[in-house]
């Protein structure tokens, strides 16, 4: 990756995708994001949150050379329901259900 670019990357479980965003000072993340054109590539794109690096940001907050934004899908359940479940029927039993239910891409 060249230091003069952005990162935009979003996951699923089974594809990723990466795309290098020439990088322009006082950019935002919403800015970076609509220039990838990630929602042209994915238009059912949805996401709950974004990140640099791991670090949940605004929309509005500006990008530096180099940033990797992070687009966060939202959560099946939350980590607590996660827990339980795991704890009731054993983490095996837990891998095949949350498979089951997984929707096809």
């Amino acid at each position: 990756m060249s230091d003069m670019v952005v990162e935009v990357v979003y996951a699923l479980p089974k594809k990723q995708w990466l795309i290098e965003v020439p990088f322009r000072e006082g950019m935002t993340v919403k800015e970076v994001i609509e220039v990838s054109g990630i929602f042209e590539m994915l238009p059912k794109l949805t996401f709950s949150a974004v990140g640099i690096f791991g670090r949940r940001v605004s929309l509005e907050e500006k990008v530096q050379a180099g940033d990797r934004i992070e687009l966060y899908r939202p959560l099946k359940c939350s980590p607590q329901e996660a827990r339980r479940l795991r704890a009731k029927v054993g983490p095996k039993a837990f891998k095949r259900a949350r498979a089951l239910r997984a929707p096809a891409r």
